[in-house]
């Protein structure tokens, strides 16, 4: 990011622009908009800038800008459409301390101002660090139309409620009663005046005041393999409402910055033989959460029911008397084998697949090990980096093809996916080669197709 998005106080203000033809106007339309006070520098103005000025909404000086100029101005725009004038006229700025914009010269600039939806008080700003204007113009373009054009009075009336909201507790209480407000009282009476609005936010708090304090709530959320575009809507909302994330240790940080910003995020990871969050310690704070009242995600990476102790954390809550929802993700499996342009089953092949995981597998009978020795059988194996040498080794005792391919997909679905192809025979030797550092599943029994093996060298490549 190299522009930092900020909403700049410019009531009573000084502003300046340099310029009085096309550009000078296209920025004094939305300067306009300001409550700052506005000057303007041009030795030749444009018929719009000279009325303004008459009518009092701005200064225009009929001259050039001059060094001793400015220096109580919070902005500046150079806006002469002449290159050497504009250079001119921001140097004598930046030499006055003040930040200067030049119209079209990005480079230049040492501030940018962004595509706007007004719905004053509500600003929407769309900004793409001048690579794509034409994108930010689109997305105004569908907000304008999204966005109801009596929003900005909804909000005036909000914003004088706000205290007389505090009757309400802090957090939960307050969120349910604003978001009842804007998204579904504020549609159906904006359009009947100020009045009415007013009235019906009264009303509208006296019905959540006398509304009991909601109970807490958990949702166990499948976080996916770590690609945020393979989160669930459900999921998103379920991140959007949440006053406390409890999290583990293979959740994508890009995942967690979807969490709202007010939400306490509190990491239970488990790393093997390294950091590790009792599972009690887990349960308990769920149920503590839960019992103040909170909106709780126990946010879970892949899919919350597979190999995620779920039951036992469902166990704590039943005995807590705490109401929970499970919100499925996609697992591991299913991200690696579409990387590798596989599927887990296939007519002919297999009809079932086995999801095993490497903390479990010294568990397996003889006759399970043998079952998945057989020829077309498919396994994935989820913690499996650490159980690999013993997995090979009972494979092959119980007849399994030295030549069964298998890969490993570590990261998968996010932007390091790595891709490892080897067989059973050596598969120990070349993970333990590989030092793999991320989250990885082997494969047994699948190979990459050759399109997916020829795009993942392609970006271990181009990484490179």
């Amino acid at each position: 990011m190299k522009h930092y998005p900020v909403y700049l106080s410019v009531q009573g203000q000084h502003i300046a622009l340099s310029g009085g033809a096309d550009a000078a106007l296209a920025k004094l339309r939305l300067l306009m908009k300001t409550e700052a006070q506005i000057t303007v520098f041009a030795p030749e103005a444009a018929a719009e800038i000279r009325d303004w000025a008459t009518q009092g909404k701005l200064t225009w000086v009929p001259r050039a800008l001059e060094d001793g100029d400015l220096g109580k101005e919070v902005l500046f725009y150079a806006a002469d459409e002449d290159e050497a004038e504009d250079a001119r006229t921001a140097a004598i700025a930046r030499k006055a301390g003040v930040l200067a914009n030049i119209v079209d010269n990005l480079q230049d600039s040492q501030f940018i101002t962004p595509a706007i939806v007004d719905r004053d008080p509500v600003t929407v700003a769309i900004g793409t660090e001048g690579a794509a204007p034409v994108l930010a113009r689109a997305i105004k373009a569908e907000l304008e139309e999204r966005l109801s054009p009596n929003l900005g009075m909804l909000a005036r009336i909000g914003k004088t409620f706000r205290k007389t909201v505090e009757v309400l507790p802090f957090g939960r209480a307050r969120r349910d009663f604003w978001s009842d407000y804007y998204f579904n009282l504020g549609p159906r009476i904006e359009t009947q005046g100020e009045s009415a609005a007013q009235r019906a936010l009264n009303e509208l708090l006296v019905d959540h005041v006398n509304i009991s304090d909601a109970p807490g709530h958990v949702s166990f959320v499948g976080a996916g393999p770590g690609d945020p575009e393979l989160l669930t809507l459900k999921a998103r909302k379920a991140l959007d409402k949440a006053d406390v994330v409890i999290y583990d240790r293979l959740v994508a940080p890009e995942i967690l910055e979807l969490a709202r910003r007010e939400a306490v995020l509190i990491d239970a990871g488990k790393t093997p033989y390294g950091q590790h969050t009792p599972q009690d310690h887990i349960n308990a704070l769920m149920v503590e959460h839960a019992h103040d009242g909170h909106q709780v995600v126990r946010l879970k990476s892949g899919d919350p029911t597979v190999f995620g102790r779920l039951d036992e954390e469902m166990d704590a809550l039943d005995a807590a008397e705490v109401t929970y929802t499970i919100v499925p993700g996609i697992t591991a499996a299913s991200a690696s084998v579409a990387a590798i342009g596989q599927s887990l089953t296939k007519r002919g092949r297999n009809s079932g697949v086995r999801f095993l995981t490497g903390h479990d597998v010294e568990g397996f009978a003889d006759h399970d090990w043998r079952t998945l020795a057989s020829p077309g059988e498919v396994a994935a194996i989820y913690m499996g980096k650490k159980a690999a040498h013993f997995i090979q080794g009972r494979l092959l005792m119980h007849g399994a093809d030295p030549a069964t391919p298998v890969t490993v997909i570590e990261n998968a679905s996010r932007a390091d996916q790595h891709l490892i192809t080897t067989t059973l025979a050596t598969m120990a030797h070349d993970l333990s080669e590989a030092d793999l550092s991320g989250p990885a599943l082997p494969l047994i029994g699948l190979n990459p197709r050759a399109e997916a093996l020829a795009h993942a060298e392609g970006q271990a490549k181009a990484a490179h």
